[in-house]
């Protein structure tokens, strides 16, 4: 099942666990797992680097409670701007920030 935004780049499986039990089988209990195919998730940021890597020291943050982007949508990345609302939205996905508190 893809949903718009990774229809081309990624795939999800749903399937129960091989030794679930009887209900597990009906669909009350199964294991997901993304896979990210030839696009990817992130569809733009900093795509030259190999890999993005942020570090952010804890006593250095400037809020009490900061958020950051988990949807690889935000104009402010690493941190939110409150794009996955609009992304959830668009795809059904329920993804948020991470709220780092300092």
């Amino acid at each position: 099942m893809a949903t718009p935004f990774c229809a081309a780049a990624c795939r999800l499986s749903v399937s129960p666990p091989a030794a679930a039990p009887c209900r597990a089988r009906r669909g009350l209990v199964v294991a997901v797992r993304a896979e990210a195919g030839v696009g990817g998730i992130n569809p733009s940021i900093r795509k030259e680097e190999e890999k993005v890597v942020d570090t952010v020291l804890a006593a250095e943050l400037s809020k009490p409670l900061t958020p950051y982007c988990r949807c690889w949508r935000s104009g402010t990345f690493p941190l939110c701007d409150g794009s996955h609302v609009k992304h959830n939205k668009a795809t059904g996905d329920n993804v948020g920030p991470l709220l780092v508190k300092k």
